[in-house]
């Protein structure tokens, strides 16, 4: 019997393209209370992974050594949201009176505007009232909402760990279901994707933590010879906005700008909070991101900020967090796919050289 080979259109293979790509979107969507937090711990099994395997070298329970590997990391991340949460806490005590702060510097900003340009200084004035009150109301209303919403997701975070152990443990029956899967190609070139995979995710994650801690180090230092108030927790917050590419460092800077405009008493404090952040966003980007996360992940720019904004669209902040290890986990795996490495390529920031790239046609002299 002959089988024949059929052969689709290119509009009918961009049609099914479409519609998978419509229909992965939406299942991502709709399921995201269960998917969000598996890839939490995903991600964060791989890191564990090769903290599990060395206790298990040192003749240590494979059940007991991620118990123990496991209970480390909740304290620590138990820690770290405790001092998190702790100066949040003070910074939404004062948030009123940052709030009248801001709004007389305003008022003298917009009654200059209104002398100059020969404005009712009494339309403005009201005008700021109205938006000041606004302003507090629509704030607390914010972190009341906000803290609903921290609740909620604290329930559902409460699965993570019990993912991670789960993944942990059946770590060996996961990657014997990938070998069988595959089981019609190479076994060893198999073997050798998985492994090659699962080193280069590691190493991209610890590399993001690594940067992570030390522009949260950085900043923190900058804000406290400056003496900016809530040095800690604008320190934190801009070292974790800083994951996020372009967008992250926008808000990350502007945020204790705005706190040392309220603050101080001359506005130059602004100034040098840009010009330290200015500082650190150099040393990151061309030390911490070269030395440690870019030599074993390297993403292009266009591709981080499209990423970062489906992130944001499917699954709000997580999402942005989520979507570049994601992306660089969809990386890798081109990369040591061969159909598939034009893709890999595509998302590098590997550019070709001009002289190069060949002329898709010629023009032909008569």
């Amino acid at each position: 019997m002959i089988v024949k080979e059929i052969i689709l259109p290119f509009y009918v293979k961009a049609i099914l393209l479409i519609i998978g790509l419509f229909a992965l979107t939406a299942i991502l969507y709709i399921a995201q209370g269960i998917i969000v937090p598996l890839i939490f711990a995903i991600l964060i099994a791989i890191l564990l992974h090769p903290v599990v395997n060395f206790l298990v070298r040192m003749k240590i329970n494979r059940v007991i050594a991620i118990t123990m590997t496991l209970f480390l990391t909740i304290l620590i991340v138990a820690a770290f949201t405790g001092l998190l949460f702790s100066q949040a806490s003070r910074f939404s005590e004062s948030w009123p009176l940052l709030v009248d702060k801001f709004t007389g510097i305003l008022n003298q900003s917009i009654s200059w505007v209104s002398e100059y340009f020969d404005i009712n200084p009494h339309k403005i004035d009201a005008w700021i009232l109205k938006t000041k009150n606004e302003l507090i109301n629509t704030s607390s209303a914010a972190i009341g909402q906000t803290l609903l919403s921290v609740g909620s997701t604290i329930m559902v975070l409460l699965l993570v760990p019990l993912y991670v152990f789960l993944l942990l443990f059946y770590h060996p029956l996961l990657l014997d279901f990938i070998r069988k899967v595959f089981a019609g190609s190479d076994p060893g070139q198999v073997s050798q994707i998985v492994t090659q995979t699962k080193t280069v995710i590691q190493r991209y994650l610890l590399g993001l933590l690594i940067e992570a801690v030390l522009v949260a180090a950085m900043d923190i230092t900058a804000l406290l010879i400056l003496g900016i108030d809530y040095a800690v927790l604008l320190g934190i917050i801009g070292a974790l906005l800083n994951v996020i590419p372009y967008i992250g460092g926008i808000v990350a800077v502007a945020l204790p700008m705005m706190i040392a405009l309220v603050t101080k008493d001359t506005a130059w404090y602004a100034i040098y909070v840009l010009a330290a952040y200015y500082a650190i966003q150099l040393i990151d980007n061309n030390f911490i991101v070269i030395k440690i996360v870019a030599s074993k992940v390297r993403i292009n720019a266009l591709f981080s900020i499209i990423v970062v904004l489906v992130g944001n669209m499917l699954w709000g902040i997580p999402g942005m967090f989520l979507s570049l290890p994601l992306l660089a986990i969809i990386k890798v795996i081109f990369d040591h796919i061969e159909p598939l490495k034009p893709w890999g390529f595509l998302l590098g920031d590997t550019m070709p050289s001009i002289l190069k790239i060949k002329p898709f046609f010629k023009i032909k002299s008569k």
